[in-house]
């Protein structure tokens, strides 16, 4: 669907389509229509992800579970003749941010156009001859809320790229253009995990990413059993605010004391009988990661063969490991953990655990798909009882990655 003008009667009235519901790449070109006055040429997806399991572990050379899933960032876009990006921000609002699109691109104000600035940077590095633009961003999904908004925005804007310059990329190529605009203009040291679950979703399936060689595997959710139920603890986090790069600065120091590249060539013994030469605080670290590895690939078996309670508990002993010894969950994440341990098998949750970089954002939880809408409102009952906030649930199941909506 598209917001296209009829020839007799020109636009429909925009306020019209905003107010009802409708599909969002349809809202999309609305929101392009009215804020620039002119008709979207293009409407680009890319969705969102949660990670199962294996959290902490990309930056280490480890083994992760993502999916994506089935919200994300719609951009709507149309080729201008001036040699500059125009962005607007639906959810954050505020007037438009622009930018030159010459060399020499840098990070500026404010900070989510960073995200787009990293990759028409790269872009251009590349080879891309990328034409200056206007874009409205919207979104279905949280932001700031470990759904890996950011993400979804770079990719989004690299097959926006991509569509206006004809350059094509490879997904292994795309995903790590993404990640270095991240690196480079956002600020924040992540690993391969976001950008590699974005741009290769499939729907239906889960993807094990071996963070240290790459190699990725379509892992199939199996029937219809069961369903993934995103609990938005509605706390915002920013992974640019120096927890996250502590995180990973203590990993890499940890390995350097064992004498290993990464803590992925780590094992339990060598953890161990490394102990007395580290800082409590790094053991715990270093411990996470080893036995997060190993819980993932446990997980894999488990999801492979349908037995969703281990996999659920797979997924609790993980959401302790890293509340005890990453010590990146918080009062409000914990809370919903302990909702939804309340419900337990019985009541239809197998598991569940915070997602993301922690320090707020979401939760995952694993629950029986015939009773998705009733787990829901339990847990965010308990969570509202037990914080005073009112959480925003939805379900959703693996999805696919990037998606050209609307073209010439």
């Amino acid at each position: 669907m598209a917001y296209r003008a009829d020839p007799m009667r020109g636009f429909p009235p925009i306020a019209d389509v905003l107010n009802a519901s409708c599909e969002p790449e349809l809202a999309a070109a609305a929101h392009f229509a009215a804020l620039t006055g002119r008709e979207a040429s293009h409407v680009v997806y890319a969705p969102g992800r949660v990670n199962l399991i294996g959290e902490h572990t990309d930056y280490n050379g480890g083994y992760v579970l993502p999916m994506a899933i089935d919200r994300g960032i719609y951009v709507a876009a149309r080729v201008v003749s001036q040699p500059r990006v125009r962005l607007w921000s639906v959810e954050l609002g505020g007037g438009p941010v622009e930018f030159p699109i010459g060399g020499g691109l840098e990070a500026g104000e404010p900070s989510w156009s960073n995200y787009v600035r990293g990759v028409v940077a790269g872009m251009q590095a590349a080879g891309a001859e990328v034409p200056g633009f206007d874009a409205v961003i919207d979104a279905t999904l949280p932001l700031g809320g470990g759904v890996s908004s950011s993400a979804a925005l770079e990719v989004a804007t690299a097959t926006l790229c991509e569509e206006l310059s004809g350059l094509r990329m490879g997904p292994e190529a795309k995903a790590l253009l993404c990640q270095r605009a991240e690196h480079e203009f956002a600020g924040v040291p992540c690993g391969i995990m976001d950008q590699f679950a974005v741009v290769m979703g499939r729907a239906g399936n889960l993807l094990l990413i071996d963070c240290l060689t790459r190699e990725t595997r379509h892992v199939p959710m199996a029937g219809g059993e069961v369903a993934v139920l995103v609990i938005n603890t509605m706390v915002k986090h920013a992974l640019n605010d120096g927890g996250y790069r502590a995180r990973r600065d203590d990993c890499h120091e940890a390995a350097r004391i064992m004498g290993v590249p990464d803590l992925r060539r780590a094992s339990a013994e060598l953890l161990e009988s490394s102990r007395e030469r580290m800082l409590p605080r790094l053991y715990r670290r270093a411990r996470h990661v080893v036995t997060e590895d190993v819980r993932t690939l446990a997980a894999v078996r488990a999801l492979e063969a349908g037995a969703w309670p281990e996999l659920g508990r797979l997924m609790g002993e993980s959401h302790v490991s890293l509340r005890n010894d990453f010590e990146v969950s918080c009062a409000e994440l914990d809370a919903v953990v302990a909702a939804a341990g309340a419900v337990g098998p019985d009541g239809g949750v197998y598991g569940c655990r915070m997602t993301g970089g922690g320090f707020g954002g979401c939760c995952v939880a694993l629950v029986d798909a015939g009773r998705d809408e009733e787990i829901a409102a339990r847990v965010a009952s308990a969570y509202q009882s037990a914080t005073g906030i009112d959480p925003v649930c939805f379900v959703t199941r693996p999805s696919d990655g990037p998606l050209v909506l609307m073209k010439p």
